[in-house]
């Protein structure tokens, strides 16, 4: 797919969730970020709602909890992008 996403920078304290979870499919998953033009997965619009991949584990699918686990830690402070490259 050659389509590239936009995303909306969010800010998260440390110690604060920053994994940002599509609650309409529970398939998609964003660090400190959120897509613009909705859920590239179902094409929910503000249904992203901020976890800790702690909590993710609990309750996520096993392709929702790999997709949080290629983001740093949420307890580890990160840097937070504007940039508008696409989450592979």
């Amino acid at each position: 797919m050659t389509e590239s996403l936009s995303f909306w920078p969010v800010e998260c304290q440390e110690g604060e969730p920053d994994l940002f979870v599509c609650l309409t499919c529970l398939e998609e998953v964003f660090q400190a970020k959120v897509p613009v033009e909705g859920c590239p997965g179902c094409g929910a619009i503000g249904a992203f709602e901020p976890f800790k991949l702690e909590a993710i584990k609990d309750w996520g699918t096993d392709d929702l909890i790999r997709k949080a686990e290629q983001w740093p830690s949420s307890s580890v402070p990160a840097k937070v992008s504007s940039s508008d490259q696409p989450v592979e």
